[in-house]
């Protein structure tokens, strides 16, 4: 459960626009992120510069601009919107006399928030050493600002240790504990490969609508919120579809910025979507830059080493109109209304099972082996027995309908039929 704040943090945000277009959208974003940990944005600042100054980040002037600001408006913790090093966190926050933390801190923070499984905050506490490892030299006076609120919970709840051997023995020790979990989740794939079930992933950005879809699919109830990360420990149900059932998996979001190392510290979860049969790369079609949110998930999922099928998703079709609906390359659907479901029902069966026909059958009771092999592969629509033969009408693979072509009397090519 999380723990109420008591108060609610006071933040200005600082962003770098080194020209690539990317910036304001960016800082919405943190907004976005602080929101989701707790705080409240103050305001925020824009400086344009050709590059980051190595030692405060920003310039000095601009540095002493929010300084006067947070001295006005009591302002808690300063934000930047880039990566800071251990000397500019420092540097930065001497000179405002403020804690400050980046985007990663933060995004950190969410996350173990979030993290509700042993595993996942496992992954969280690992993801946090790791860069407090990596910064460790001279951090230790701008942590010390922090008070306990944005950017120190998870482990920094109990003061992570400032001594390199200590951090590099646990993490040792998070590693271990996590290949354990990596190896029940390789006996869990086991004997779903056994099984024949076919596995199906659900990727994209933060906050696209992944566990509603999960929910809506499946008739499950997972944690559904509309905020960033809202869900951070993977979830599986079983998904039935048509004849078949496959595993669906909703996976952790997406988000410009997302710290490589944090990528690495969930990989053994992540391992999931690589194994997959098929991703469903789910698209907030209602989100006004969402071509660039398809760019970065693709971007992690070649990280990833994710090579087999993709089928793209539009969500939230219901919240546009429908001729900018019409113009997006993928199923356009509404995980809250259930609107398309048919047609996205039907688009996963043929990525994972190929065509479905619709066959009508003349079959002698002779071939009884014939008629008992088609009761298993297919779904029987009607059947009428006369003296010697029997028509039968079923729902079948079209790749498993190639042994009974003898018997065929008609057939019509359907892809997928819905029971419900």
């Amino acid at each position: 459960m999380e723990k109420p704040f008591q108060k609610i943090e006071k933040a200005y945000l600082v962003g770098i626009d080194l020209g690539d277009n990317d910036c304001q959208i960016s800082m919405e974003e943190l907004k976005d992120l602080v929101k989701t940990a707790g705080g409240e944005v103050f305001d925020y600042a824009i400086q344009k510069r050709n590059s980051i100054d190595p030692k405060i980040c920003i310039g000095y002037g601009k540095l002493m601009e929010i300084k006067q600001i947070i001295e006005e408006n009591e302002i808690d913790l300063v934000i930047f919107d880039v990566e800071l090093t251990a000397s500019q966190t420092n540097n930065i926050s001497d000179l405002l006399n403020c804690p400050v933390i980046d985007r990663t801190i933060l995004i950190l923070d969410i996350f173990a928030l979030r993290a509700k499984s042993s595993e996942g905050k496992l992954q969280v506490e690992l993801a946090q050493l790791k860069h407090r490892y990596n910064n460790l030299k001279g951090l230790g006076k701008s942590l010390s600002r922090l008070g306990g609120g944005i950017g120190t919970r998870g482990p920094g709840e109990t003061k992570l240790e400032t001594d390199r051997r200590h951090i590099r023995r646990r993490m040792d020790k998070l590693q271990q504990d996590l290949e354990e979990y990596g190896k029940h989740r390789t006996e869990l794939r086991k004997n779903r490969s056994n099984k024949n079930y076919k596995t199906v992933s659900l990727v994209g950005y933060t906050n696209a609508g992944k566990s509603t879809l999960l929910n809506s699919l499946t008739n499950s109830n997972a944690y559904v919120k509309d905020q960033l990360f809202a869900t951070l420990d993977t979830t599986s149900r079983l998904l039935k579809i048509d004849n078949k059932e496959v595993i669906l998996t909703d996976t952790v979001g997406f988000i410009r910025k997302l710290p490589h190392f944090l990528i690495n510290a969930f990989k053994s979860t992540l391992e999931e979507v690589v194994l997959s049969d098929l991703v469903l790369l789910v698209i907030d079609s209602s989100d006004k830059d969402f071509e660039n949110h398809e760019k970065i998930t693709r971007e992690i999922l070649d990280e990833l080493g994710y090579n087999n099928k993709i089928l793209k998703v539009y969500n939230k079709c219901d919240l546009i109109s429908k001729e900018d609906c019409s113009m997006l390359d993928g199923i356009t659907i509404s995980a809250l209304s259930e609107e398309n479901f048919f047609e996205l029902k039907k688009a996963i069966y043929k990525a994972l099972f190929g065509e479905k026909v619709n066959l009508k059958l003349k079959i002698p009771y002779q071939d009884a082996k014939a008629i008992s092999s088609l009761r298993k592969k297919g779904v029987i629509v009607s059947e009428k027995f006369e003296d010697t033969y029997e028509i039968l009408e079923i729902y079948i693979d079209l790749a498993d309908s190639l042994q009974y072509n003898k018997y065929i009397i008609s057939e019509h090519l359907f892809a997928y039929k819905d029971d419900n």
